[in-house]
């Protein structure tokens, strides 16, 4: 049977991965942080059978050993600090993480299959972050690189390493994702933030959403629409990188607006939302939007859920949290 293993696996992806994986009879091994018993638990509750392995990012031998005694076939790399927020906060730790971090996941699956003489298959799972000042509009596989947050960076140094590793013989794909969300999301994401907020405000009538730069705009899809996109682009013949987006874009605003009127605020979900200037980022990336051309020509790949259905979801998660 075949063999993936997934660093990130506790996440929004990682899980969604690991279900689907699961479903295709594929042997699942999954790194998680050592201690982090909660979300190991609500994995497992989701998808039992997933083998699980405590272990650091930012450890290359173990990492090493690791990988060399699971021997998988498929490697995902969605470990790294999630938050461009919180790599403001802490950018070195950012850097050692979702950056040196990849370097030495790609690391071991090179030397695995050098070791074994079977081809690997690996999935770097890159942002459009890595354009931050972006020089075009939609940005492509093309675009410059030119990160403007810890985070940005951290994600172009993994993106170039995956290159790198490519060119020395492992099939090394990559998917630039832009925003991507689901009721999976942590609530210290800002849209599950809206979310949540959404469905406690129309449940009592009353409260406020506390939120940063309303104009910054985004390409928001579904999460498991960009799964898919993953395995596709891993599984294809010629590793390459893709870019995985709607080609739409919607503001802060337009999402908080989604999000309060699918929780009843209707024409005044406006007396709901306050700007606090702590939200702010020291630097913010203007407009991200992408062209997902070639992940359409070559995989195949199309996004199934539209912007108001996605904010739906997250809604009614929510308000389906509150009733239980």
């Amino acid at each position: 049977m075949p063999r993936a293993f997934i660093t990130g696996i506790t996440g929004q992806d990682g899980s969604y991965l690991a279900e689907r994986l699961l479903a295709e009879g594929v042997v699942v091994h999954g790194l998680v942080r050592p201690g982090d018993d909660q979300a190991a638990g609500a994995l497992l509750s989701r998808a039992p059978g997933i083998v699980l392995h405590e272990g650091d990012l930012g450890d290359a031998g173990i990492l090493g050993r690791l990988v060399a005694d699971i021997g998988p076939d498929e490697v995902y790399n969605l470990a790294g600090i999630s938050s461009v927020a919180f790599s403001w906060q802490e950018p070195v730790l950012t850097a050692r993480l979702s950056g040196v971090g990849a370097a030495a996941v790609l690391e071991a699956a090179w030397r695995l299959q050098e070791d074994s003489g079977r081809r690997v298959v690996c999935l770097q799972a890159s942002s459009a972050e890595i354009f931050g000042d972006a020089a075009t509009s939609p940005q492509d596989e093309s675009t410059p690189v030119r990160p403007v947050s810890p985070y940005g960076a951290a994600k172009a140094f993994a993106h170039h390493m995956a290159c790198v590793y490519r060119g020395r013989g492992l099939h090394v794909a990559t998917c630039i994702f832009f925003n991507h969300e689901s009721p999976r999301r942590p609530l210290a994401f800002v849209t599950r933030k809206i979310t949540a907020a959404a469905a406690r405000i129309g449940a009592q009538g009353t409260g406020v959403i506390q939120l940063g730069n309303l104009e910054a705009a985004r390409d928001w899809g579904w999460a498991p629409d960009y799964v898919d996109a993953m395995v596709r682009a891993v599984r294809h013949e010629h590793p390459s990188d893709y870019v995985v987006a709607t080609g739409r874009t919607h503001t802060v605003a337009d999402f908080a607006e989604a999000a309060l009127r699918r929780a009843g605020l209707g024409d005044d979900w406006r007396d709901h939302i306050e700007v606090n200037a702590e939200f702010l980022r020291p630097m913010d990336a203007p407009t991200l939007v992408g062209n997902a051309g070639k992940a359409r020509r070559e995989l195949g790949w199309e996004p199934t859920v539209g912007f108001e259905e996605l904010v739906g979801r997250m809604v009614d998660h929510d308000m389906e949290l509150l009733q239980s």
